[in-house]
């Protein structure tokens, strides 16, 4: 059966959907969380939807200011909306490149505005947004960094009614954005102070959000309770030279589990896997096909890898070590482009209460397909538990 890359995308979400709901099942019942407390924006993945939310009377507001810090690794994602009018005049500030970025819609004006310092250095950084007049005012550490000036005589005309506020989402439709961008944010928000409004925030979430780490620094942290898959579709295919090429950096003295798990769709007629434990100093990659599986042991100091995917061949590296896993019957390069799954931090079907599940536990400093680095954020699915851009420092 061929599959086009649309179908198998189709395909993938529906099992990893059949997967999710294999465990306990749970009611979305709205919980409060305090407005002041550190607050975790990750975690999640329901794109759009904010993380919590706050609605009052605009009667209610004397201060139109809020201010607040923000600590994240992550380059993209959503940070902080506010709307009125259920969302016919809105605002969102958010992160591109690292660089804040504020797009406002009213009435019949849409406003984008990007500038001001990188701030996904992994510190904490002050940050004010207020309303002066007809300006928008942006402050980063106690610097003036972005204004906007807009007026529209129709949304002066309609000031009553409810304003929401949100945080690590947005409310309307992401069509309504001028820039689209990739919304889910690895980040930290702590002494925040929302307009004059002292109620807690509500949330929806099945599961409180994970406290903030006290010291991050830059990586994918995987808590063993979770993974990350890809459609290798979705990925950068063959280079001129007919190979693809894969490596996932470690420096975590610390860590066990699945690193990488590859299979051919949509039935498991070839599979790659690789798995290790750093107290045993020891990394164990496994190819299956039709033909059965071999198994190859080594003993390492570092887990460091390079995969090269090549036609019939997959040649795995890892320091002097060399390993060529043959299949005649396929051709992985048409099978990339076609889609595979590719999955980090586990295997795709095993579940924490699996007792044969090995999810990883440790720190991944980076991943990088054809050169490029993965973020995980653009995965296919990523499970709520992983951290995309940040691991503690213990």
């Amino acid at each position: 059966m061929e599959l086009t890359n649309a179908g198998l995308g189709v395909l993938l979400l529906a099992f990893f959907t059949a997967w999710e709901g294999t465990g306990s099942q749970s009611l979305k019942v709205k919980r409060t969380f305090p407005s002041t407390g550190i607050i975790n924006l990750g975690n999640r993945d329901n794109k759009w939807t904010p993380l919590m939310n706050i609605s009052t009377k605009l009667s209610e507001i004397t201060r139109i200011t809020s201010h607040f810090e923000f600590r994240t690794f992550d380059p993209e994602g959503a940070i902080f909306y506010g709307d009125t009018r259920d969302g016919q005049d809105w605002f969102v500030l958010s992160l591109r490149g690292g660089i804040p970025e504020m797009q406002i819609g009213k009435a019949d004006i849409l406003v984008s505005v990007t500038g001001g310092p990188k701030l996904n250095d992994g510190l904490w950084h002050k940050m004010e947004l207020r309303s002066e007049g007809m300006l928008v005012v942006l402050e980063v550490d106690n610097k003036k960094e972005l204004v906007v000036g807009l007026h529209s005589k129709e949304a002066q005309a309609n000031m009553t009614g409810y304003i929401r506020l949100a945080l690590g989402g947005i409310l309307v439709d992401e069509k309504k954005l001028v820039f689209q961008f990739g919304p889910l944010m690895d980040g930290c928000l702590r002494q925040g102070h929302w307009l004059n409004l002292s109620s807690p925030w509500d949330t929806t979430l099945e599961v409180m959000p994970t406290a903030c780490f006290p010291k991050i620094k830059k990586g994918s942290f995987f808590p063993g309770t979770g993974l990350a898959a890809f459609n290798t579709s979705d990925l950068p295919g063959p280079s001129l030279e007919d190979t693809i090429s894969i490596s996932v950096n470690m420096s975590s003295d610390d860590w066990s589990g699945t690193l990488m798990y590859m299979q051919v769709l949509p039935s498991r007629s070839a599979t790659l896997r690789v798995t290790g434990q750093s107290k045993a100093k020891k990394l164990s990659v496994t190819l299956s096909t039709e033909s059965g599986a071999e198994n190859y042991d080594i003993e390492i100091d570092s887990p460091n890898f390079h995969l090269a995917i090549l036609r019939n061949t997959m040649t795995f590296k890892l320091h002097n070590e060399e390993i060529k896993l043959q299949d005649n019957n396929q051709d992985f390069l048409a099978r990339w482009k076609e889609g595979m799954l590719l999955a980090f931090g586990g295997v795709p079907g095993d579940s924490v209460e699996n007792k044969g599940s090995d999810y990883l536990e440790g720190c991944v400093d980076s991943i990088h397909i054809q050169g490029n680095e993965v973020d995980l954020d653009e995965a296919l699915f990523k499970d709520p538990s992983v951290f995309s851009h940040s691991c503690p420092v213990s």
